[in-house]
């Protein structure tokens, strides 16, 4: 933290990452035959694929910034690659459905010309323990997206964290302890909390009423077929009753504020200094989650040992 206004070690993290960057490409390209741009800014989203995780808003979220540059090809856009890392329970048909559609995605986008140079999607084949040795230091944003009260944020954001990727998440699990950390300016917070998520099951959760132009655009593109495939199921899982509601995870209705705080990590990151001022506060921050604290609490508070 002293060293956090440091001009100097501001400039040495951006070096660092963008080496580690550099490092993590050469494992994509040799891994998964993937050309990442090691000058834009790493989004990555790595823990298992399950809809309360919400890799499908993600998905959605790159969608709707591939058409914004097909409606203005001119605009100003921050380049990004999207990497995901995940695995799906065998027979758990619609996360692996979702990988289904972002490895269609990152097909379709990879082909489009005036994505070039702009937006990159990369589902690693195979994640494990070498693949995030690689890509852990080389990370810039925090995909934590769970829908706030399912507590599934859990180690794999202080893992980011530690290595100096900033949060874009919602207050659910750790996210909650890492916000308590870094305060409101050096995190990305997006979405219902959990009192609101609770609060609208008791009102009634009904998802077309989260339905904007921009986000039926999105949700016409995925059952149009131009990714090579319909994806019709996905977006009646997210329209349609399961487990006697719409879906449990209200992702249509934290779509329009994820996509705002996307937008606030683009604007950000064009202030170098200040992300990295950023990154090095939730590196120094991140000693809360060091195991020798959580021994010592437990034992002064539950094993009472002197």
């Amino acid at each position: 933290l002293d060293y956090a206004e440091n001009v100097d070690v501001q400039r040495r993290v951006n070096e660092i990452k963008r080496l580690n960057k550099y490092d993590f490409a050469k494992f994509l390209a040799k891994n998964d035959g993937f050309a990442l741009d090691p000058d834009a800014i790493l989004d990555v989203q790595v823990k298992r694929l399950h809809e309360y995780k919400r890799q499908l808003l993600c998905a959605m979220l790159i969608t709707r910034l591939q058409m914004k540059i097909h409606d203005d090809p001119n605009a100003d856009f921050m380049p990004v690659p999207f990497v995901f890392g995940a695995k799906a329970a065998a027979g758990y048909y619609t996360a692996k459905r979702i990988i289904e559609l972002i490895c269609s995605l990152a097909d379709d986008i990879s082909r489009d010309p005036l994505c070039k140079g702009k937006l990159q999607v990369c589902f690693m084949e195979n994640y494990r323990v070498s693949a995030a040795e690689a890509l852990m230091p080389a990370a810039q944003v925090s995909e934590q997206i769970s829908t706030a009260g399912k507590e599934a944020s859990g180690t794999g954001n202080m893992k980011l964290m530690i290595n100096g990727a900033v949060t874009i998440g919602t207050l659910d699990g750790a996210n909650v302890e890492i916000h308590e950390q870094v305060g409101d300016e050096n995190i990305f917070l997006f979405g219902m909390k959990a009192h609101e998520v609770e609060e609208l099951w008791q009102r009634g959760y009904h998802p077309t009423e989260f339905i904007t132009p921009e986000l039926q655009a999105v949700l016409d593109m995925l059952t149009s077929g131009v990714l090579g495939q319909r994806f019709d199921d996905l977006v009646d899982s997210l329209l349609t009753n399961r487990f006697g509601t719409a879906d449990p995870y209200m992702t249509l209705a934290d779509f329009q504020d994820y996509a705002r705080a996307q937008r606030d990590v683009a604007a950000v990151y064009q202030d170098k200094q200040r992300f990295a001022r950023m990154s090095l506060i939730n590196i120094a921050k991140a000693g809360i989650f060091s195991s020798d604290r959580a021994v010592k609490e437990y034992a002064d508070e539950i094993w009472d040992l002197d």
